[in-house]
């Protein structure tokens, strides 16, 4: 049961959120200030720093707790599952975790079109590459005709990885029309298709 702290708390993030999101997209990233958004969301910059780390943190979300969340959803998953069927049900449980369709594709367009944000997304994704290859590791069978596990392990990680933001990279250039996980299915088979 979620007590009215916590409530309290989510409504001040979305509030906070919603601020930032209308001021990047009337504005640019780069051009608002995170004083410009405790004013307009009437927090102090204290305040807001205590919901959010860093400025990128109001675009890219708490990537520590999405990058458990995806890691123990793929460890949920069935043994039998191959590890891409595992690493595909763990994406689309991190997808719809945080945000509404119209809020990712806003979001996403943000972390795609502005390079420091993109950066940031990037460092915090091989954080989660780096804590799936043990997860992905575990779920391939051995065999003489497999490559060495870990490096079997990084090349699945990675191919995902990669397939996921080429996806979403096209989903927010198509303004959300053509659906994400369409599109991930395509960049997947595409890659293990035609390798």
């Amino acid at each position: 049961m979620t007590t009215l702290w916590e409530r309290s708390r989510q409504v001040a993030v979305q509030a906070i959120l919603d601020t930032a999101v209308r001021l990047f997209a009337e504005q640019g990233y780069e051009q608002t200030t995170i004083a410009q958004i405790a004013r307009e969301a009437g927090i102090s910059q204290r305040s807001l720093f205590r919901y959010f780390g860093t400025k990128e943190d109001l675009v890219c979300g708490d990537q520590e707790a999405l990058g458990e969340l995806l890691k123990r959803t793929v460890e949920q998953q069935p043994a039998e599952m191959s590890a891409w069927d595992a690493l595909r049900a763990g994406f689309e449980v991190v997808l719809t975790a945080n945000h509404p369709p119209e809020r990712a594709l806003e979001l996403s367009r943000l972390i795609f079109d502005t390079p420091s944000l993109r950066a940031r997304y990037i460092e915090k994704r091989l954080r989660w590459q780096a804590e799936l290859v043990p997860v992905v590791r575990a779920r391939l069978g051995d065999g003489p005709d497999r490559p060495a596990p870990d490096t079997q392990a990084k090349a699945i990680v990675a191919t995902v990885f990669a397939c996921i933001d080429t996806a979403t990279e096209l989903w927010a250039g198509h303004d959300g029309r053509i659906d994400l996980a369409d599109l991930y299915d395509q960049c997947l088979a595409a890659v293990r298709d035609h390798g």
